[in-house]
């Protein structure tokens, strides 16, 4: 195949009246003469000339909006508003025909909704241009962050037979005849006669079997998808997403918070020096979506300016104890507001509230540490009980503006007794997590960590409002399309 030139070195170059090829899909063509061609390395568009007089009637009109064509040419100077070169085509050749009356994207606004149902073509649009240059950015300098400080990239298990959240919202895996399977005595499956001769799962998290290593090797993170089967149609909840989760030894709560602040720093710094372009658009996007909305619902700073705003100020630290005392005093909870009234201290905070804290009362991003052990999970490291006898742990939530919880993690509980005394209030079998335990019992050691959700990630750095809309084929209830 002939070389072929990206349009995002093209569009930089002066080397004028030089022959170039280039290969890209069609997105506009005007008067028989102008092509505006994109190829995906960036969002702009080359414009290509042709001289229609020189051109067959019939390849003329196969250059339709969504065909792939190869065009040879000199790269002159434009004489056009809105860009410095454009190609003089000697030949245009068709890679491929895009039928005009069937092709979805046209030339014009479409709302996500539409998008979403067409979602193996909508990363033609510059929306998802943008969404998916960002997550890639975003994702690359994840590992970046963590091969910089030493820590070991693990792939932790997508199949396994534990429930690291106990919250038994998993998805089932099983070779089993659904129509007929084998059955115990007592009438119930017979899962011994399964694939792994034993009930397993699509993992929920990567964590138990991260802190395995982090025992070994000191600092670890995985960085892999996870599935939850939750039926929840919310604009923030998926049932296969990915997660990071760092875990590392000899380190306690204020390690961990630290870790977490400084990774989310880092990521979006690199974001806004490697996405200009990306986060550009979707910040004139955002401004334009806003204008629609009543002023009272508009937000007070642009994408941009929110992303500044994170890097710019230290994220502020408070215990969950304090925090209830200020949503319980706050106006929204005087005046009843809040869906969800705070009456008392051990209620588990909602997003309204997270998102309050951040947005109203601090104004900055917000680490909530020492949860009610209560509406916490059985691995989290139990601190003494306070002044009033309430048990808490040494948990952690980040949370963030518009997004509300971002990362939640925790200092690991690391005393095999204590460890043994929270499972069984919480009737977790100790047999099953035996693995787990014996981190405890050869070499234990203080360690911590946590866990983001990638896609929230990506959703508070573009500024898109749907976590559907920030990974490439999402799955949720009653849809697992493409």
């Amino acid at each position: 195949m002939i070389k072929r030139q990206q349009i995002k070195d093209l569009l930089k170059s002066t080397a004028f009246d030089t022959e170039v090829t280039v290969m890209g899909w069609v997105r506009t063509f005007r008067n028989n003469q102008f092509i505006a061609l994109n190829d995906g390395s960036c969002m702009s568009n080359i414009q290509v000339v042709i001289d229609f007089n020189n051109l067959p009637d019939e390849l003329l009109k196969r250059i339709t909006t969504g065909a792939a064509i190869a065009v040879t040419g000199k790269l002159v100077e434009s004489l056009g508003k809105g860009q410095s070169v454009e190609i003089k085509a000697t030949s245009v050749e068709i890679l491929g025909d895009s039928d005009p009356e069937k092709f979805p994207l046209q030339p014009k606004k479409h709302s996500l909704e539409f998008l979403r149902e067409i979602a193996h073509l909508r990363f033609r649009t510059n929306t998802f241009n943008a969404v998916f240059k960002v997550r890639h950015a975003l994702a690359f300098a994840i590992h970046q962050f963590y091969n910089e400080r030493g820590f070991v990239y693990m792939h932790t298990p997508v199949i396994t037979a534990s429930d690291a959240e106990g919250a038994g919202e998993m998805f089932k895996v099983t070779t089993l005849d659904f129509d007929n399977p084998p059955r115990t005595d007592e009438g119930k499956v017979d899962f011994s006669q399964d694939f792994f001769a034993r009930a397993t799962n699509l993992t929920v998290s990567g964590q138990l079997e991260g802190e395995l290593a982090a025992m070994a090797f000191g600092k670890i993170y995985t960085f892999g998808p996870t599935f939850r089967a939750e039926n929840s149609n919310t604009t923030r909840h998926l049932a296969e997403f990915w997660m990071i989760e760092p875990e590392f030894a000899f380190a306690d709560l204020e390690d961990n918070m630290q870790l977490a602040e400084d990774m989310m720093k880092y990521v979006i710094k690199y974001a806004l020096d490697h996405c200009k372009e990306e986060l550009e658009f979707l910040n004139n996007r955002l401004a334009e979506e806003d204008k629609q909305k009543p002023q009272n619902e508009r937000s007070e700073l642009s994408l941009l300016e929110k992303l500044d705003f994170c890097l710019a100020n230290d994220f502020e630290r408070l215990t969950y104890t304090e925090a209830i005392r200020i949503l319980k005093s706050s106006k929204p909870n005087q005046k009843k507001q809040f869906k969800y009234l705070i009456d008392e201290w051990g209620a588990d905070l909602q997003s309204e509230h997270e998102r309050y804290l951040v947005e109203k009362h601090f104004k900055k991003p917000v680490i909530l540490t020492d949860y009610p052990a209560d509406i916490k999970s059985f691995y989290m490291r139990q601190n003494e009980p306070d002044a009033e006898g309430r048990q808490t742990v040494a948990a952690m939530d980040i949370l963030f503006p518009g997004i509300g919880e971002m990362i939640g993690g925790s200092q690991r509980e690391e005393r095999l007794d204590r460890l043994i005394q929270r499972m069984e209030a919480l009737n977790i079998p100790q047999e099953e997590l035996w693995w787990y335990l014996d981190t405890r019992r050869f070499g234990t050691a203080p360690h911590a960590g946590f866990g983001l959700g990638f896609e929230r990630l990506v959703l508070f750095v573009t500024g898109m409002t749907n976590i559907r809309d920030v990974i490439a084929f999402p799955r949720f209830p009653k849809n697992a399309e493409f």
